[in-house]
């Protein structure tokens, strides 16, 4: 014969268990769409690009990102587009992630010469920035 208690109990884990296996599940499609929404809020500072983390060579000319070790991790961002803008005038670019910056803050970036002055003056050296990712296989 079947207790009181143990007939409650098969019959909460039973509930709990529709709830589970009805719970919808978030392709990777969604998380990228998800982190391409977060806006982070940080310093960027300027560099001179060579030969990047990504194993690309690009130039001062080039719109490039360095992200901060702490979120390059196995350079899963690599060639993804961030936007990034100042926050004391509102200017925005576009810039692909090509490298690391092992000096970076989590959410600080390193940019390129021509990324850096079309949101700020390169004499300055560090703006205050929000930046976020593009979708994957976005492109401006």
């Amino acid at each position: 014969m079947v207790s009181f208690r143990t007939a409650l109990f098969a019959g909460c884990v039973t509930s709990l268990l529709s709830f589970v296996v009805a719970s919808p599940v978030e392709s990777d499609v969604g998380l990228v769409e998800r982190a391409a929404q977060i806006t982070h809020s940080g310093r960027a500072t300027w560099f001179n690009p060579g030969l990047g983390a990504c194993g690309f060579v690009d130039g001062d000319n080039s719109p490039i990102v360095a992200i901060s070790h702490l979120i390059y991790g196995s350079g899963g961002n690599c060639n993804q587009w961030m936007q990034v803008t100042n926050t004391a005038n509102g200017k925005s670019v576009y810039v692909k992630t090509r490298d690391e910056c092992e000096g970076c803050g989590q959410y600080d970036i390193d940019l390129s010469p021509s990324a850096f002055s079309s949101i700020g003056n390169l004499d300055t050296g560090v703006l205050n920035v929000q930046w976020h990712f593009m979708a994957k296989g976005w492109s401006p």
